[in-house]
C-alpha cells in the first residue's frame, strides 16, 4: 500500500517580524551615528592660569577644578612649553575638593604654554582637553592638539555598542524570566520563550566582558590595539566601573543558575512544589535583578551629583520597571507569534501582563521626574541642552508606547470577552480529535491485524496506525493554530504588541545615548563658569566678540565668539569659539579670521587659528600694528559648499 506522508512545513519568517528586525538596525544605527567623542559628565570650570591669561611671573603650578570628582594617572596634566616639551613635574595631585594640580619645573621663559588634560570624572565617562596661557608675553607654539579626542573613534564606538547591547540583554532576560513566572508560567516549556531569556544572558554576559576589556583603551588611549593591553586591563579592575563590571559577571553566574531552574526543574514539578518553587524563584530573582541594576546605578550618573544616596536605589528601581515593562513586552510578543498550538496564549496571562506593565508605567513616571530634575535642574535645560533635548525625544516615545499599550489593553478586554475557555481550552479539545482519530484509524487496523497469522502483519498494522494518527494530530493542530491564529482580537493584539515592541527598540537606543551625554545641570554649571571667566577676562582689558552666523546649510546655524587678549598694539593671544544657538560647542570644517583697519587702509591681515577641542581654535601671536577701530571679520564653512562672512568693528589699543 503507498503511503502518503505530509511534507515538513519550513517555519517562515513573519513580514512583521522583518520589520522589527529592521527596526532594530535603525535604532542601533541612530546609536553609532551620534557614537562620536562622548559628551563629558565633568566641565572644567575654573584653572590657574586662566585660559589666555599672560601672566608676568612664571606659576608654580597649574591647577584646574572640575565640576565634579575625577580620576586621574600619572600623565592626565601635562604642560608643554612652546616647542612641545614637558615642563610639570611629579604626579598630579588634589589639592582640594574638585581642584587638581601638577608642580612646574623653575625658570620657565616667556611664552605660551599649553595645558592639557584626560581624566575619568565620577560617572565614568571620559574627558580631555587643552588650553593656552601666556608668560611674559604670547609667543608662537609647535603644539598640536587636533588629533586628541576621549572616548571616540572605532573604540568609542565599540563601547558605545558594548552599552546598547548590555542594556538590551538586562531587559530582555529580566523582562522575559519576569513575565514567564509572573504572567504565564505554563510558558516556561515553550522553547521560543527559553531561548529569548538565554539569548539577553547571553548578550549581557558577551558585552560586559567587551566592555571591560575596551575600557582602558577608551578612557586612555582609544587604539584599537591597546584593546587587549593587560596592563591597561589591571588599571581598570582598580576602578570603580571595573569593580561594576565584574560584580556583573559574577551576579550573571547566579542568573544562569535560576535560568536553569526556571526552564528545567520549574517546570516538571507539581503544582503543589511549582507554588513553593515560584515563590522562591521571584524572590531569589529580585535580588539577582536588582543586583545587576545595581552594577550600573553605582557606577554612572546616579554615583554622583546631587543626593546620590536616594538617586541609586531610584535608578535601581527605574532599570527594573523598564526591564518589566519592555522585557516582558518582547516576551509576549514571541509568546503570540512562536507558542506552540499545545501551549497556546491565553487573556488571562495577557490581563496579567497588562496590570504588571501598568505598574511598571507608574514607577517610570515617578522615577523619571525625580530624574529629571536632578539632571536638568531648570526647564530651560530641556531646550538648551543637548540632555534635555534627548530627554524629551524619550518622553515623546514613551507617550507613543503608552498610547499603544492603550490600544493592547482594549484587544485584551475583547479577547477575554471571549472567555478564557475558548481560548486556553483549545488544546484539551485538540487532544480530544486527535484521541477520537487514533481510536478509529486503530480499530480497523487491528481488525484486519487479526485476521493474518504472522506476527509481523500484526506489527505492520499497528506500525501503520501510529504513523496515520501522528498524521492526522498534526492536521488537527495545524487547522486548530489556524482557527485561533484567524481571531480578528488576537491578530489586533499581535499587531499592537508588534509596534509597541518597534518603538521600545528605538526608546532603548535614545536611553543608552542619554547616559552617554553630559547632565544639563553640569552643562549649564560648566556654561556659567565659562561665561564668568570671560567677563573676568573682559575686565582685565580682553576684548570679546559674539556674532551669529547662518551658512544656510544643515547645522549651518550657530555663534562664533572671538576672544582678543590683551587686545593691545603688538602679539596678542586669539580664541575662537563656535557654539549652537542653544550654547553647545561644536566643529566646522574651517574657521578664518581677518583684521582691517579701514581708516588707514590697512589689511585684510589674515589668521587661521589651529583647532584646539570641539568647537575651540586658536592663534598666538596675532599683531596688531596700529591702534584704532578695527573690522573683524570670520569666514564660518559648515560643509564643502556652506559658508559665510560675519563682521564686527572694535576697538583695539
Amino acid at each position: 500500500m503507498t503511503q502518503t506522508i505530509a511534507p515538513r512545513v519550513r517555519p517562515r519568517v513573519l513580514p512583521s517580524v522583518r520589520i522589527l528586525v529592521l527596526l532594530l538596525l535603525a535604532a542601533t544605527g541612530l546609536l553609532l551615528a551620534g557614537a562620536g567623542p562622548v559628551s563629558a559628565h565633568a566641565a572644567l570650570t575654573g584653572s590657574d592660569p586662566q585660559q589666555g591669561a599672560v601672566v608676568d611671573k612664571a606659576p608654580t603650578q597649574v591647577s584646574l577644578t572640575f565640576s565634579e570628582k575625577v580620576a586621574l594617572s600619572d600623565d592626565s596634566l601635562r604642560v608643554l612649553d612652546p616647542k612641545g616639551k614637558r615642563i610639570d613635574r611629579g604626579d598630579p595631585a588634589n589639592l582640594s575638593g574638585t581642584t587638581y594640580a601638577v608642580k612646574l619645573h623653575s625658570g620657565l621663559p616667556d611664552g605660551t604654554y599649553t595645558v592639557t588634560y584626560q581624566v575619568v570624572s565620577e560617572d565614568s565617562h571620559p574627558v580631555a582637553g587643552a588650553y593656552t596661557f601666556s608668560i611674559g608675553a604670547p609667543s608662537q607654539t609647535t603644539v598640536s592638539l587636533s588629533g586628541q579626542t576621549a572616548g571616540g573613534g572605532i573604540v568609542g564606538a565599540l563601547y558605545g555598542f558594548g552599552r546598547y547591547v548590555s542594556y538590551a540583554g538586562f531587559i530582555v532576560m529580566v523582562g522575559g524570566a519576569a513575565f514567564v513566572l509572573a504572567c504565564w508560567q505554563r510558558g516556561s516549556g515553550v522553547r521560543a520563550l527559553q531561548r529569548l531569556v538565554v539569548s539577553g544572558w547571553l548578550a549581557l554576559t558577551a558585552a560586559t566582558l567587551g566592555l571591560l576589556l575596551l575600557r582602558g583603551s577608551y578612557t586612555s588611549t582609544g587604539k584599537v590595539q591597546d584593546v587587549f593591553d593587560l596592563e591597561l586591563l589591571g588599571q581598570v579592575l582598580q576602578t570603580k566601573t571595573g569593580a561594576a563590571l565584574v560584580s556583573r559577571l559574577l551576579l550573571l553566574a547566579a542568573a544562569a543558575l535560576f535560568i536553569a531552574v526556571l526552564f528545567g526543574a520549574y517546570d516538571k514539578r507539581e503544582d503543589d512544589e511549582k507554588r513553593d518553587l515560584s515563590f522562591g524563584l521571584a524572590i531569589g530573582g529580585t535580588v539577582v535583578a536588582a543586583g545587576l541594576a545595581a552594577s550600573w546605578a553605582m557606577s554612572e550618573h546616579a554615583s554622583t551629583g546631587l543626593q546620590a544616596g536616594i538617586a541609586m536605589p531610584v535608578d535601581i528601581v527605574h532599570l527594573l520597571a523598564v526591564a518589566g515593562w519592555l522585557g516582558g513586552l518582547a516576551a509576549l510578543l514571541v509568546a503570540l507569534y512562536r507558542a506552540p498550538a499545545d501551549t497556546p496564549l491565553g487573556s488571562s496571562a495577557v490581563r496579567r501582563f497588562s496590570r504588571v506593565a501598568f505598574g511598571s508605567v507608574l514607577a517610570l513616571v515617578a522615577t523619571g521626574i525625580y530624574q529629571s530634575w536632578r539632571q536638568l535642574g531648570s526647564w530651560s535645560a530641556f531646550t538648551g541642552t543637548r540632555y534635555g533635548q534627548l530627554l524629551l525625544v524619550k518622553i515623546g516615545l514613551v507617550v507613543v508606547l503608552v498610547g499603544i499599550a492603550w490600544i493592547s489593553r482594549r484587544w485584551t478586554g475583547r479577547l477575554a470577552e471571549n472567555g478564557d475557555a475558548a481560548v486556553e481550552g483549545d488544546n484539551e479539545h485538540a487532544t480530544a480529535r486527535v484521541g477520537t482519530s487514533a481510536s478509529a484509524t486503530a480499530s480497523p487496523a487491528s481488525a484486519s491485524a487479526g485476521g493474518k497469522k504472522g506476527g509481523a502483519s500484526k506489527g505492520g498494522g499497528s506500525q501503520r496506525a501510529t504513523q496515520l494518527a501522528r498524521q492526522q494530530a498534526a492536521i488537527d493542530t495545524a487547522r486548530q493554530k489556524q482557527q485561533r491564529d484567524a481571531d480578528p482580537n488576537r491578530f489586533g493584539l499581535r499587531r499592537s504588541v508588534l509596534a509597541e515592541a518597534g518603538v521600545a527598540v528605538v526608546l532603548l537606543a535614545v536611553t543608552t545615548m542619554l547616559t552617554s551625554t553630559e547632565p544639563g545641570r553640569t552643562e549649564e554649571e560648566a556654561r556659567a563658569a565659562t561665561s564668568a571667566s570671560s567677563a573676568e577676562a573682559a575686565s582685565a582689558g580682553a576684548l570679546t566678540l559674539d556674532m551669529s552666523f547662518d551658512t544656510g546649510g544643515q547645522d549651518g546655524k550657530g555663534v562664533v565668539r572671538i576672544d582678543l587678549d590683551p587686545a593691545r598694539v603688538g602679539g596678542n593671544e586669539m580664541h575662537v569659539y563656535v557654539q549652537r544657538p542653544n550654547g553647545r560647542a561644536f566643529d566646522i570644517p574651517e574657521v578664518k579670521v581677518a583684521f582691517t583697519l579701514e581708516s588707514q587702509d590697512i589689511g585684510p591681515l589674515p589668521v587661521v587659528p589651529d583647532h584646539i577641542s570641539t568647537g575651540h581654535w586658536s592663534a598666538s601671536g596675532v599683531q596688531i600694528p596700529m591702534a584704532g577701530e578695527w573690522k573683524i571679520a570670520v569666514t564660518v564653512r559648515t560643509s564643502d559648499i556652506d559658508q559665510t562672512t560675519v563682521s564686527k568693528n572694535a576697538q583695539i589699543g
